[in-house]
């Protein structure tokens, strides 16, 4: 799908806040806020932007504790795996990769105790066949 430059930059815009106001993106971009509304519901509508989210201040999350899980599957059970991982409430986001392992899930508990506990968890699923975690020390770069 392709967008146009004034759309790509509305998007960059939103990426700092997806609170924004579309008053305040109008202004940033030099342009009305009817058109800046007008492509903020093309961009909807369209299926690009999906949903707006949150974003924690670094005071909060330097509390979390926050990992990489790295996990290999059995055949065939990546979609029960997947649907398992949902019900989670600390793993925050599911990628499917190439290479070594099958998925990369991304893990954030309240303690090493409860992150211990997630990692079992998840190493118990059936169709896991095995776990590699990386616990994240700092964030250097979010966007």
């Amino acid at each position: 799908m392709t967008i146009s430059q004034a759309e790509e930059q509305l998007i960059n815009l939103l990426r700092e806040n997806a609170r924004m106001p579309v008053a305040f993106l109008a202004r940033r971009l030099g342009i009305s806020r009817s058109t800046a509304q007008s492509r903020l519901e093309k961009l909807e509508r369209q299926g690009i932007i999906e949903g707006y989210f949150l974003r924690l201040t670094p005071s909060y999350s330097e509390n979390q504790v926050q990992a990489h899980l790295l996990v290999t599957l059995g055949p065939k059970y990546t979609a029960s795996v997947q649907s398992l991982l949902r019900r989670i409430p600390e793993v925050r986001t599911i990628y499917s990769v190439s290479g070594n392992f099958d998925m990369i899930v991304m893990v954030e508990a309240c303690s090493i105790k409860r992150l211990d506990a997630v990692i079992d968890e998840v190493g118990a699923l059936d169709g896991v066949e095995r776990t590699l975690s990386s616990l994240i020390l700092s964030t250097r770069l979010n966007r």
